[in-house]
């Protein structure tokens, strides 16, 4: 149990996705208060574009919603998935690790991808899903740098983002790191597409190709 504005953090031993399973009860109205949620082994996580994201036994699978007048007033909807990730980004980094984030929410050590967030806003909630390579990761995938507690790692995590820091600073940061992202193209309207010459909004979202994109899903 994690005292604050999170009523209840739950670990369960095998689940298909608890993004989607959050996803499932706040839906259907069973989850009325901000609730964490994960599994030792997720068997159906949901990955970029709702493709799978293969995983295993020991690998971070986590989900929470969370109300959204209980985040930072200055947090923009289409912001959540770069701001809890860059969140749990900067904790990563102050135990030693150098993965990055990638535009929108990869994680990225170098150039192998070890993980992935994603974001979806139910009613008055918020449900962030995060998945991240500890102990197992598919081919041309790589695995977190460190060794984490996963317990511990996840309440550290979560207290963070009770904190409600602000997205003017987070963003501060990540305007910095989203130059990285620059070298790669993303998959977006059905082909690969430079991030190169890619503009970087205040609100998380960027303009490629004069469009302006927000995610790409």
């Amino acid at each position: 149990m994690v005292k604050g504005w999170l009523v209840e953090l739950v670990c369960i031993e095998k689940l298909d996705s608890t993004h989607l399973f959050l996803c499932e009860q706040v839906r259907k109205g069973q989850i009325k208060e901000n609730f964490a949620l994960y599994a030792l082994e997720q068997s159906a996580g949901v990955g970029s574009r709702d493709n799978a994201w293969e995983s295993s036994l020991g690998n971070l699978h986590l989900s929470f919603c969370v109300k959204q007048e209980d985040l930072s007033k200055d947090l923009p909807l289409a912001s959540m998935s770069i701001y809890f990730a860059f969140i749990l980004k900067e904790l990563l980094a102050k135990k030693g690790s150098k993965l990055w984030l990638k535009w929108p929410n990869d994680f990225y050590l170098e150039d192998k991808k070890i993980g992935g967030a994603i974001s979806t806003k139910i009613g008055n909630f918020v449900i962030f899903g995060v998945g991240i390579n500890l102990k197992f990761a598919p081919l041309h995938a790589g695995l977190l740098d460190i060794n984490i507690d996963l317990k511990d790692f996840i309440e550290e995590y979560l207290k963070e983002i009770e904190k409600k820091i602000s997205w003017k600073h987070i963003f501060s940061k990540y305007m910095l790191e989203f130059e990285q992202s620059k070298k790669y193209k993303v998959h977006y309207e059905g082909r690969y597409v430079p991030l190169a010459e890619a503009l970087l909004y205040e609100d998380g979202s960027i303009l490629l190709e004069n469009k302006r994109v927000y995610s790409l899903r």
